[in-house]
């Protein structure tokens, strides 16, 4: 049996070397809050961490993970839902269908890693993970304010609503 270490736990797992990473979590270790999007790595809805790293797990074979390797999931990332990003999700209502939050929370939590008060070119450039429902306004305000950053206002839906009738 092959061993992953996932949110600090070696766990093994029987996976043939070429299946994706994605299934792996999802089928053989029961964590399924990483999802299925697109399979060609371009919605972002499976990203975990590998290393600190923001991976897109759809494409990552399982055997291209060193055993000395960290992944981490969205299960992981906190176990009561208490990071900074996930408390403001929350509070911002950011998920509207939701199935593409735990890549984009993940996606934002290496971001805030790496750069802990990113600009708005900072969010763009790392924040290539795709929203059918179009929330990128919501979680731009929820990543500048897990980072303790004051978010500027935008137009709400109702205000965009009211400006296309005017203009139609």
């Amino acid at each position: 049996m092959a061993k992953l270490n996932v949110n600090g736990a070696v766990r093994e797992h029987d996976a043939e070397p070429d299946t994706p990473l994605l299934w792996v979590l999802r089928e053989q270790l029961g964590l399924t809050g990483s999802k299925y999007g697109c399979g060609v790595a371009q919605c972002g809805a499976c990203t975990v961490h590998i290393d600190g790293t923001p991976v897109r797990s759809c494409v990552m074979p399982v055997s291209a993970v060193q055993p000395a390797s960290k992944v981490v999931t969205i299960e992981g990332l906190s176990r009561d839902g208490s990071h900074p990003l996930q408390k403001a999700w929350l509070a911002l209502d950011v998920p509207q269908c939701g199935y593409c939050q735990s890549g984009m929370i993940m996606a934002a939590a290496a971001l805030l890693k790496a750069k802990p008060r990113p600009s708005d070119a900072d969010i763009d450039e790392a924040m290539t993970n795709i929203c059918r429902c179009g929330t990128y306004n919501r979680v731009r305000a929820a990543i500048k304010q897990a980072a303790g950053m004051p978010a500027a206002r935008s137009a709400s839906a109702h205000e965009v609503i009211h400006i296309e009738r005017r203009t139609t």
